[in-house]
This record gives C-alpha cells, sequence and structure tokens, in this order.
C-alpha cells in the first residue's frame, strides 16, 4: 500500500504517494546526497520531463540501485 507525504518543492506544497521502501530507498540515497528528502526529490523533478513525479522517483530510486549493484566496488574479487 502507498503512503502519502506532503511536501515543500521550490515553495509549493505537493503530495506524493509511494510505497514505504521507495519512501526508505529515497531518504537513504537523499542522505547519502547530504540533502534534505525534499531537495533529492526537487532535483528529480526538475529533470523529469512528461512522467509524473511518483514514477520518476521511483524511477530515479531504481537507477541508482542499478548503477550501484554493477558498479566495479561492488563486484566481488575472486579469491
Amino acid at each position: 500500500m502507498n503512503a502519502k507525504r506532503s511536501l515543500s518543492l521550490a515553495g509549493h506544497r505537493t503530495s506524493l504517494a509511494l510505497e514505504p521502501e521507495f519512501w526508505a530507498a529515497a531518504e537513504r540515497l537523499a542522505g547519502q546526497r547530504g540533502q534534505s528528502l525534499s531537495a533529492f526529490i526537487l532535483d528529480i523533478d526538475r529533470t523529469r520531463g512528461a512522467r509524473n513525479l511518483a514514477s520518476a522517483v521511483r524511477v530515479a530510486v531504481l537507477a541508482h540501485l542499478s548503477a550501484a549493484a554493477s558498479s566495479p566496488e561492488r563486484a566481488v574479487s575472486p579469491s
């Protein structure tokens, strides 16, 4: 079930409904970047094009997790 939250993005209030797992991942990513959750989502909002904001947040989280999973630092060295 989606959890709805209200945020201020560039001085405008908006509501966003995401699954709790996406909220948790977005909060972790924002923290890793040294941003508030609102600032993190505002960055996504500014580059989302025609995609709705909830979908854009999900795609951004997925893209980050996919990139992290395929990065060389995550590769396991053979013993």
